[in-house]
């Protein structure tokens, strides 16, 4: 159990049976009337937010989130297989469940899938990834204004904002969770 006072980001808790993460809170102790607890929280399986107003001693049952990291095999056009990289379990998710972290995810790639009560909802990419540049348009010679960028598909399908100066077949390093350029790969 958890009470409303112990909220803080990132928590998990249930409310009607569903699980929800704290997105943001306040603790409010007004000059009248009774202190309360200010949430922003987004229900896990659906995505949808909400903001409301708990008294800090309601209690919540906590939603056990498991996390596994799963090897991404290949997509048959429907479905996306990960691999269980202990059991070696294979398991089908649909377009909604990855597309966020697909765009960013090679066959074989290790990728976190987030499990509640048994069932996958939620893909998510390495945090920084490298990945080559298949097509862009080539810089223009004598262009060099600051922050200029332009646009380059990776080798996932991803398209990223790029300085004028990466060519086709770099390898790029990028954050994943912004979907930004961070500079040329090591690797290149």
């Amino acid at each position: 159990m958890v009470y409303a006072s112990d909220f803080r980001k990132g928590l998990t808790f249930e409310i009607n049976g569903e699980p929800h993460v704290i997105l943001d809170f306040q603790h409010v102790k007004p000059g009248k009337g009774a202190a309360f607890v200010r949430t922003k929280y987004r229900n896990i399986l659906t995505g949808a937010t909400r903001e409301e107003a708990f008294n800090p001693n309601d209690k919540f049952e906590n939603a056990h989130i498991e996390t596994k990291q799963m090897q991404y095999l290949y997509s048959d056009g429907e479905l996306y297989y990960f691999m269980d990289q202990d059991s070696y379990d294979q398991v089908p998710l649909n377009h909604e469940q990855v597309e966020d972290a697909i765009k960013y995810l090679r066959e074989n790639d290790v990728a976190t899938i987030k499990f509640y009560k048994g069932n996958a909802f939620l893909v998510e990419a390495p945090n920084f990834v490298d990945l080559k540049v298949i097509e862009t348009e080539p810089g223009v010679k004598g262009d060099t204004a600051t922050n200029v960028t332009k646009a380059a598909t990776v080798e996932t399908g991803a398209v990223i904002q790029v300085p004028i100066f990466i060519e086709e077949g770099e390898i790029i390093k990028i954050d994943t969770r912004s979907g930004e350029y961070l500079g040329r790969s090591k690797e290149s």
